[in-house]
């Protein structure tokens, strides 16, 4: 009996991990929240590795995980966006309301809600996966944990790539209402997407595997933080290099 919980107990720490997560992201330590979400992501793929090891998987475990992600890899970037655009319109959320003051006045620009479609696109996305057989193998759409480090590598790059030309870039409103849209549509694209998951060592039969973990690993070597994007970008066009040669 306690063996088919220990999957289960790793997704739950995934879960405790994205709601610390939620916290920080709200108190703006978008840092710290991104610390945590990593956390919570390591932990969402030994969820799975765990339960297919003991070979105790579950249709608990499944739903479990869902709900685990859609906090951890869809409400946090959603709310971490949120903070970005209210940074890059000036907006100072943290700022309590006077005493006293109308239940209805509100402390932020309501364009920064544009924010919270990665959230109700990360919902789609997980509700769709877990009635599509389609995605056992492989992924239609990006994962939400994919679609977390690409949102989340904004405050790491703003951080630690102090550069006047990238935080410009990064802090233009229309840029991260327009991300947070793209983001939305590739989470629930129509394109198959390879899955990390090795049946194999074999070089032939995970060739596009090995090279997405090479220029993964040369990418952040080079260019830190700033290479995760287009880690993600590449993740997707090698997806699709592999599936119109299959």
């Amino acid at each position: 009996m306690l063996k088919k919980q220990i999957p289960n107990l790793i997704t739950l720490l995934n879960l405790l991990s994205g709601s610390i997560a939620v916290i920080l992201a709200l108190q703006n330590q978008l840092l710290m929240a991104t610390v945590f979400v990593g956390l919570g992501i390591f932990f969402d793929f030994f969820d799975g590795l765990a339960a297919r090891s003991l070979n105790v998987q579950s249709e608990l475990g499944l739903q479990l995980d869902s709900l685990a992600d859609m906090v951890t890899s869809g409400l946090v970037p959603g709310i971490v966006m949120f903070q970005l655009l209210c940074q890059a319109l000036g907006a100072d959320v943290l700022a309590p309301l006077a005493w006293g003051a109308s239940t209805f006045e509100i402390n932020f620009p309501l364009i920064a809600l544009f924010g919270l479609l990665i959230t109700l696109g990360s919902a789609y996305r997980l509700a769709k996966f877990n009635i599509d057989d389609r995605q056992t193998s492989s992924f239609i759409g990006l994962p939400t944990p994919a679609n977390a480090i690409l949102i989340l590598s904004l405050p790491l790059i703003l951080h630690f790539h102090e550069s006047e030309m990238v935080t410009t870039f990064i802090l233009n409103p229309y840029f991260l209402i327009g991300l947070s849209i793209l983001s939305c549509i590739l989470l629930n694209a129509e394109v198959a997407l390879f899955a990390l998951k090795f049946k194999n060592l074999s070089l032939k039969d995970n060739w596009y595997r090995y090279l997405f973990l090479l220029m993964s690993l040369v990418g952040i070597v080079a260019f830190h933080f700033i290479a995760l994007p287009f880690i993600i970008l590449g993740y997707i066009l090698l997806s699709v290099l592999v599936q119109n040669k299959a």
